[in-house]
């Protein structure tokens, strides 16, 4: 049986393209995705 490799979280997102200005950028895009996964699986609806 073949093994299959796990891809994190961030992996899987790193394709994803940033649309914000580069001067307003304080944290990587792939931080915050990590943040709101997490948040939502932890049962938060909403930004509160």
């Amino acid at each position: 049986m073949a093994e299959k490799k796990g891809v994190s979280l961030v992996e899987h997102f790193e394709d994803l393209e940033d649309p914000r200005v580069e001067r307003t950028k304080f944290h990587q895009l792939s931080d915050i995705i990590v943040i709101a996964v997490c948040a939502v699986i932890c049962g938060a609806d909403n930004w509160v």
